[in-house]
């Protein structure tokens, strides 16, 4: 069995690699500390043609799997920006994919187009405050009208929403008690975030300030019956279209992040000198960056796994969520080690371990926790009842 990329995907890695290395630390130092997002990087991304790459050859993409979206999102994760340089770019590989699997011909001209040329940006609205990971029971309705939807609600966690120009969201049409099933009634949207109808608000936090995640408040929200995704009352299914890929790309950025830490705790370690002799000699400093090494590399190989399983078409919920949870494991706990290695120094922003540590944290509770992942492997997996 031949595990190996192919020629092709060594060439993916390696541009993106090279473009991603252009970017050096006191860059992505800046836009942490000032909280911009990384419109240079975007940039240069667009340019490259990188940020259609799973996007149609017909609308300027470059046609290529979740396999080489993977592949480019652990070198972008890899290239010293972390989830800042991430997440300035993972919308545009996973969030689109319900308007290439569902969108009509003249909406994937519309829409897709200018993502891919770099013009426009776009946010994903789902999560809302009182639903949290039960999708089914989000409250933002669209009320019919003759030519369109009007839209009411709330949605959190939406990143990059002070940047976007459009936004993926997910509304009720009906009520979630009319339905057979809980999922049903919600629909699929992608329209311009009109900000006289939209209030987005930025939410503090932990890491990753680059990238903004916000509070959106929808008043009265114009949608033309032109940007709905699909039939009316079908968005849930057609979301599930960008979930596995969402996981995959996750679990690649992450397995990046972490092997970017690790390297530069064994460069620190190579070269600190204590005692007359480097730390990196010592068992107790090189053991615990070896194990991070071989639980990061286990975890990519999961992830390439499942990118190739739903390429091919196969079912890869239960690799696509294992994935996701080992690679955030192991960034996670590389990242810690790095700050360890580093000793006092991995405190200071000088060295980088600690502005990844703190975005190493976002993997291991979104976009879906630990819990409901071990739930779905132990349900779909092992055959176990369901539990919620």
């Amino acid at each position: 069995m031949d595990i190996a990329l192919t020629p092709e995907q060594e060439a993916v890695e390696a541009a993106v690699t090279r473009l991603a290395q252009a970017f050096g630390d006191d860059y992505w130092s800046a836009c942490d500390e000032g909280a911009r997002f990384p419109h240079e990087f975007h940039k240069a991304f667009a340019e490259a043609g990188f940020l259609g790459i799973t996007m149609p050859v017909e609308l300027g993409g470059a046609g290529l799997g979740v396999t080489e979206a993977a592949i480019m999102m652990h070198a972008v994760g890899r290239g010293g920006g972390g989830y800042a340089a991430a997440s300035s770019l993972h919308l545009n590989i996973f969030g689109p994919h319900a308007i290439v699997v569902h969108g009509s011909e003249e909406q994937k001209r519309r829409m897709l187009a200018p993502l891919i040329r770099g013009e426009e940006k776009a946010c994903f609205g789902v999560t809302e405050p009182n639903a949290g990971l039960d999708t089914a029971s989000i409250e933002t309705f669209a009320r019919r009208t003759n030519d369109g939807y009007i839209v009411r609600g709330r949605k959190i966690w939406t990143t990059t929403a002070q940047e976007a120009d459009r936004i993926l969201l997910l509304a009720r049409t009906a009520r979630k008690e009319d339905g057979k099933r809980p999922t049903d009634g919600m629909t699929l949207f992608y329209t311009a975030l009109d900000r006289s109808k939209v209030e987005v608000r930025r939410i503090p936090k932990m890491g990753r300030a680059a990238a903004d995640s916000n509070t959106v408040f929808i008043d009265d929200l114009f949608v033309p019956d032109e940007d709905r995704i699909g039939e009316e009352g079908k968005g849930f299914r057609y979301l599930l279209d960008s979930l596995n890929p969402e996981r995959i790309l996750i679990a690649a950025e992450a397995i990046g992040l972490g092997r970017d830490a690790l390297a530069r705790a064994a460069r620190y370690a190579r070269d600190r000198v204590v005692f007359g002799r480097p730390i990196g000699q010592n068992q107790g400093v090189q053991h615990p960056l070896a194990e991070a090494w071989a639980y990061l590399e286990s975890a990519w190989w999961m992830t390439l796994r499942a990118a190739s399983l739903y390429d091919a078409k196969k079912p890869c919920g239960a690799e696509a969520n294992a994935a996701k949870l080992l690679g955030a494991r192991a960034s996670f706990e590389a990242c810690k080690k790095a700050i360890m290695t580093h000793g006092g120094m991995g405190y200071a922003k000088e060295y980088q371990v600690e502005r990844l540590f703190r975005e190493s944290m976002l993997p291991i509770i979104a976009p879906v926790t630990e819990q409901m992942i071990l739930s779905y492997i132990a349900e779909n997996v092992l055959d176990l009842p369901k539990s919620y």
